[in-house]
């Protein structure tokens, strides 16, 4: 019997999840959404894992229109690149520099 390692992508699930609630309890309308130091942390964390370079983070916004509360979709800035965050639970993250 194979077991699977899931554990290493758990953090994204548990994120896209937090991240959905924060938003609703702030009452934000889905198409404005705040920016949040802790996501971008947490974002940039996770991209560093696959292999991306994120110096000091500067904020992550959720994209407005095409965001779904499935499958959040982030723009994060970092001091040295800009990237776009596809966040996809069990899943690694869908990254593409936007520099």
């Amino acid at each position: 019997m194979c077991k699977m390692r899931s554990s290493a992508f758990f953090p994204v699930a548990a994120l896209s999840g937090a991240l959905t609630l924060t938003a609703a309890d702030a009452g934000l309308s889905p198409g404005v959404q705040a920016q949040d130091t802790s996501a971008a942390t947490i974002i940039a964390v996770q991209i560093r894992k696959q292999g991306f370079t994120c110096r000091k983070v500067k904020s992550a916004l959720r994209v407005p229109g095409v965001t779904r509360p499935d499958l959040p979709i982030w723009h994060l800035r970092c001091k040295n690149a800009a990237y776009r965050v596809q966040l996809v639970p069990n899943m690694a993250a869908k990254v593409e520099r936007l520099d």
